[in-house]
């Protein structure tokens, strides 16, 4: 089963936004990232900069329209895992060295089979 996991750090809603993480909390993500990999669950993984430095594209009924992000509930970086449960995902992300507000939001990856046969189908028709 594949889950990612996105982080969604409380920072991102102060004004502290653009702040770097400190060597320390570098290091326990670090070593961290270095368990899932030794136990071989971790599949992928990315930090993100800052909301400050994206834009979302929002679409409605005349088109689309671009602004700056909000950062409040912004993700900061993700992890795609490849383990044998949800609830191995679940203990995974209990793991995690996150600091106090933060969140991580877990879900599981759609696989093919988890569609009907007629949207199988459609995807069948495209090489990706």
């Amino acid at each position: 089963m594949q889950y990612v996991m996105f982080m969604i750090p409380s920072v991102y809603g102060s004004a502290d936004a653009d702040e770097m993480p400190s060597p320390e909390m570098v290091d326990a993500m670090m070593t961290y990232n270095q368990e899932l990999a030794d136990a071989g669950v971790l599949e992928s993984l990315n930090g993100l900069h800052p909301p400050t430095a994206g834009v979302q594209v929002r679409f409605g009924a005349d088109g689309s329209s671009v602004s700056e992000m909000e950062s409040a509930g912004a993700v900061g970086g993700y992890w795609i895992l490849n383990v044998s449960s949800h609830e191995a995902a679940v203990e995974w992300a209990r793991r995690c060295p996150a600091l106090p507000g933060d969140v991580l939001e877990l879900r599981q990856i759609q696989q093919m089979d988890d569609f009907p046969e007629d949207v199988q189908d459609v995807v069948a028709g495209y090489d990706l």
